[in-house]
């Protein structure tokens, strides 16, 4: 059996889908693995960590590819790579398919069974696999870490013989795993947070934290959660009522934090021109659902744009501004489910296709779309 690592292709994408960790833990399940010269360089990995590791070094995607019957990515393959990857193997990575239904469909075309990790489902024997939750917890971090270094003041409270500082005023809009471990970070640094979210179970999360939750509860607030613990969207009259509530508490902010996203949809529009205008000169916003078309108006993807005397942080891939950490625990999450594709006594690749979890993320297999979301497409 052998895995195949190829450096990232997309300009913005620092992780590697691989570690030294991970890569020891492979050839224990009897892989072979062959890594792309400067894959984890990005990530603080050299080669020679990897060859100590047992991986052989490739010096080009296509020799790293070649004849692999297992390929991990962080993002899906481009036409480049599919091209030298073998009918029949398995490509694990986050595929981000919405919107992509060309792109899925070439991998089906391919011949290749693509495997999307932000589809596995949120159940316990999977938490060790959530390659979201991994990545967006970091994400969180780096958005406070991003707004303080943008903010002209200090964080917390400071009081001094020449006057008190006052503490910086942090709002939290989406309390997901992104939004908690803002919250978390905002509070270890001192300041005074606030949280809103639209699902009624966020609000204990919230406030354990130490952060006062903000929200219209109303009785559709109430129910506002799918089961698999997702936000719905919600009705144009409590979006209105929440807006209300939203703006006014906007307007005393001296950094908000959004991270509203609902899973194949544009990302719902949370901070208007209107508010904008209403915050302090200095203000920053950390927009982290830029990539899906941004919760704050006038953010821009990869920049920091300015709204009169508004900062507004769009970085595209906050967690590979944390290239190192991010890599490492995507890596653990790929091999805690890869080995489950594995029959451990024969060394050799056993997929129970019947599998919950394989279920639940094959978006391609035997030349066609088979996931449900997508299978539409495959004509």
């Amino acid at each position: 059996m052998k895995i195949g690592v190829p450096r990232e292709s997309e300009a913005n994408e620092t992780r590697v889908a691989a570690t030294p960790e991970t890569v020891k833990k492979f050839i224990a399940l009897g892989f072979e693995v062959a890594v792309e010269k400067g894959a984890g360089t990005a990530s603080r990995i050299l080669d020679a960590d990897f060859t100590e590791a047992g991986a052989t070094i490739a010096a080009s995607a296509e020799q790293a590819l070649a004849d692999a019957d297992v390929v991990l990515k962080v993002r899906r393959p481009s036409a480049a790579e599919l091209a030298h990857i073998r009918k029949g193997a398995l490509v694990i990575a986050t595929m981000d398919p919405y919107g992509a239904e060309a792109e899925v469909k070439a991998m089906g075309d391919a011949g290749v069974t693509a495997i999307a990790m932000e589809f596995m489902p949120r159940i316990t024997r999977a938490q060790v696999m959530d390659v979201l939750s991994s990545q967006a917890n970091l994400a969180g971090y780096q958005a406070v870490i991003e707004a303080a270094e943008e903010y002209d003041r200090a964080f917390p409270m400071m009081m001094t013989a020449a006057g008190t500082v006052p503490a910086a005023r942090v709002f939290v809009m989406g309390a997901g795993v992104a939004g908690l471990q803002a919250i978390a970070t905002a509070r270890r640094l001192g300041a005074q947070v606030t949280a809103t979210d639209v699902r009624p179970a966020a609000k204990e999360q919230v406030e354990s934290l130490g952060a006062k939750f903000i929200a219209v509860e109303d009785e559709e607030f109430r129910q506002a959660e799918t089961a698999g613990g997702y936000a719905k969207p919600m009705s144009e009259e409590y979006q209105k009522k929440q807006r209300e509530l939203v703006a006014s508490h906007i307007a005393k902010q001296d950094v908000v934090i959004t991270t509203a996203l609902i899973p194949g949809r544009p990302a719902p529009k949370l901070v208007t021109s209107e508010m904008l205008a209403t915050m302090k000169p200095g203000s920053v916003l950390v927009d982290l659902a830029v990539e899906r078309g941004g919760n704050v108006e006038g953010a821009k993807p990869g920049k920091i744009a300015k709204v009169g005397d508004v900062k507004i942080i769009g970085y595209l891939n906050m967690p590979g501004r944390l290239a190192a950490s991010a890599s490492s625990l995507y890596a653990k999450n790929l091999y805690a489910f890869a080995e489950t594709l594995v029959d451990k006594a024969e060394k050799k690749l056993a997929v129970n296709w019947d599998d919950d979890l394989v279920k639940a993320t094959v978006l391609t297999r035997d030349g066609a779309v088979v996931h449900p979301a997508f299978a539409a497409e495959k004509q």
